[in-house]
């Protein structure tokens, strides 16, 4: 297999593995930030409530309502995130504006198979991708959110994509600009975080294992996905609502931001926020394990 082939294919099994693993993380966080208006709950009594409610209505299968939706988004997601952040790493590597000179020790062979750069090629490589990404992939964001809401009577995913389709482009990119607002700084602060914390902690504890190997992976990988999840939040509220909501108040990025400004102040862009810290954190843990992990078990 090609290294592009082995890119993606260890891609595609870090998008199902987390997906299925963590798909109930996704949906309790979807319905806590579609609301609209105060809430006057708090928040852990919100959220087993909630849960409550969809296992009582729908059994303990409830809470992975939207699976297939979050795999046709994440799987092929992931596989192309990761892939093209592969590649363009590598094509940055190429340049002495991005590259970093890799001292080879004889740890290194289980450490890494990722390029080195800077932490503003890091940055830049994180984020433009990402975006990229993102905009490909935004109408199945829209159906994951819409289908993972209760808030629409859909009785299949395709009927749900046609539904959605027939309101035209403009439907199916909804949400874009709050899921670049989100994800530019996400994924370039996490790829920053990532390396840096993987760089440190190879540099104190060297290993031969790839077993320690992806533990490292995981707790760096774990560690970067906190950070950067509790700095992009808001504008993850912002994307669901536009997505989610159909009231005029949640047409627009601004519009949006005003309205939730005005019914929750502050706390109001941190709805779930407890929800996606966790999905984040074991996703990222899981995801590039399984990624590097796999790709270490290929190269040996």
């Amino acid at each position: 297999m090609s290294n592009v082939g082995q890119q993606m294919f260890s891609g595609a099994l870090s998008g199902l593995a987390t997906t299925v693993c963590l798909q109930p993380f996704d949906l309790l966080k979807t319905r806590m930030q579609q609301g609209d208006g105060k809430l006057n709950a708090q928040r852990n009594t919100l959220i087993i409530g909630t849960a409550r409610d969809i296992i009582k209505q729908n059994g303990i299968l409830g809470l992975w309502r939207g699976t297939t939706a979050s795999l046709m988004r994440n799987v092929p997601g992931v596989a192309l995130y990761m892939t093209s952040l592969t590649q363009l790493r590598t094509v940055m590597a190429t340049s002495p504006y991005f590259a970093i000179v890799r001292v080879h020790t004889q740890n290194s062979k289980s450490s890494s198979v990722l390029p080195t750069l800077t932490n503003g090629g890091n940055l830049l490589a994180g984020a433009t991708t990402r975006v990229g990404v993102g905009f490909l992939l935004n109408p199945f964001s829209v159906l994951k959110a819409r289908y993972e809401s209760n808030m629409y009577a859909y009785q299949s995913l395709t009927g749900a994509f046609v539904s959605i389709a027939r309101q035209g482009p403009s439907e199916l990119l909804r949400g874009f600009l709050a899921s670049s607002l989100r994800d530019a700084p996400y994924a370039g602060l996490f790829i920053v975080f990532y390396e840096g914390i993987k760089r440190e902690t190879y540099a104190i504890f060297p290993t031969t294992s790839n077993a320690h190997s992806a533990a490292i992976h995981s707790i760096s990988a774990a560690s970067a996905g906190a950070i950067a999840t509790l700095a992009t939040h808001p504008f993850d509220v912002i994307k669901t609502k536009i997505q989610v909501r159909s009231e005029d108040r949640y047409h627009g990025l601004m519009r949006t931001i005003k309205t939730i400004w005005k019914q929750r102040g502050v706390v109001g862009y941190f709805d779930g926020a407890t929800l996606r810290m966790s999905r984040k954190v074991l996703s990222s843990a899981i995801g590039w394990a399984v990624y590097e992990g796999y790709l270490i078990f290929a190269r040996t």
